[in-house]
Order: C-alpha cells, then sequence, then structure tokens
C-alpha cells in the first residue's frame, strides 16, 4: 500500500557488522540539491563519528564518473548517492588509518575515487553470465587471492566468493590486485600502504566470509 521513497539495505550487511561487535549505522544519500560544500562537511561531520566505513553494494555507477559513454546495459546509476559516497570516501581518506571495506559497487566506487576506469559489462569481457546469474541468484566464482596480501592472510586462498556484479574494475590507481576468479577477472585490491583499505568485488556478507 505505500508508494513512496526508502532509505533500504540488505539487512546482513547490518547482521554482520553487530556480529563483529560493531554497531551499524546507515548513511543514506543527501538531497540531490544539497551543496558540496554542505554535502562535504556533513560527510566529515559524519565519518567523525565513526570507527570505519563499508561502501556497499548497489546500482551502477554513473559513467560521467569516469569520463565514459553509458553501455547499453549499464543503467539505474544514483547521482545522489555516488556524490554522497565519493564525499564519504573523501571524509574517510582524510582520517590517518581509518579503516574502509568496498564491496561489490563499493570496489568499483573506490576504484573511481582514485581516479580508475570500469568495465562496464562482464560478459563482453568473458562471455558467461557466471559473475552475475540475474535476478536475486548469487554466482559462485572460485577466487584466488594473494597470500601475502593483507585479504589473503585474513581469508587464505582459494575462497569460493558469491558475486553479483555485471561490471568490474579496470584500473585502480594506488591500490593492488590481490584476487582474481579463474576467467582473470579482478576480483580484490588493497591500498598496501594502509592498514585497512580494501574491496572486494563479491559479498562476503551474503557468506561466512
Amino acid at each position: 500500500v505505500w508508494d513512496q521513497l526508502a532509505d533500504a539495505l540488505p539487512s546482513n550487511y547490518a547482521d554482520s557488522v553487530t556480529a563483529a561487535g560493531g554497531l551499524p549505522v546507515l548513511l543514506p544519500p543527501m538531497s540531490p540539491h544539497t551543496s558540496e560544500p554542505e554535502m562535504r562537511s556533513a560527510a566529515e561531520t559524519a565519518v567523525a563519528r565513526l570507527d570505519g566505513l563499508i561502501i556497499t553494494g548497489g546500482a551502477d555507477v554513473d559513467p560521467a564518473r569516469y569520463a565514459a559513454t553509458p553501455h547499453e546495459r549499464t543503467a539505474g546509476w544514483r547521482a545522489d548517492r555516488d556524490a554522497w559516497e565519493l564525499a564519504l570516501l573523501d571524509a574517510a581518506y582524510a582520517r590517518e588509518g581509518f579503516p574502509v571495506l568496498g564491496i561489490c559497487r563499493g570496489m568499483q566506487l573506490m576504484a573511481v575515487h582514485a581516479g580508475g576506469q570500469l568495465n562496464q559489462h562482464v560478459p563482453d569481457l568473458i562471455g558467461s553470465e557466471i559473475h552475475s546469474p540475474g535476478d536475486d541468484v548469487f554466482g559462485a566464482v572460485p577466487v584466488s587471492i594473494e597470500p601475502a596480501s593483507r585479504l589473503g592472510s585474513l581469508l587464505g586462498s582459494p575462497v569460493e566468493a558469491s558475486c553479483h556484479h555485471h561490471q568490474s574494475v579496470a584500473s585502480h590507481p594506488g591500490f593492488t590486485a590481490v584476487a582474481w576468479s579463474a576467467d582473470g577477472l579482478l576480483e580484490a585490491m588493497e591500498d598496501a600502504s594502509h592498514r585497512f583499505r580494501v574491496a572486494v568485488q563479491w559479498h562476503p556478507e551474503t557468506t561466512e566470509d
């Protein structure tokens, strides 16, 4: 019976934070009419009260953010969410040692924030839908992780990743590639100079990892 905008996120994100001993806080996008200085100030205020930041999965990143023409399968981007989460990343990176985790779209946004590029439709690269089977189904994708990486020290290698992405990271300035699927697709990256600035292309909140 309801027909109105809502701020929603799958509860397994919050459940995972709670299980790790944290208190989850949802940070919905600000109004599209918010000025850049206001948004930057709000992001700094929010991050100052947090112990870490997760940029979660969701819609495609606006191709204009990385100076690309939209692919016919790129859709549903939200200018307000892109702007807000990029401002949150600015604020998080300005705090020394502040931990950041990117998940799926979050990894892609972190790459774009760093000046990187995205592959807009993975099946064009690998000829398969395994990374995004469609609807609410997750693909089970074997992933090899660099053992010497921070992610490798946490998870070991290989892992069976729970994937739901039709896009992927093509370039990632400042980040080190640390995990790949068998078809060569990048599945994780991290900033080796930072104590915890990690991004994974899969959805660890849906499985035990």
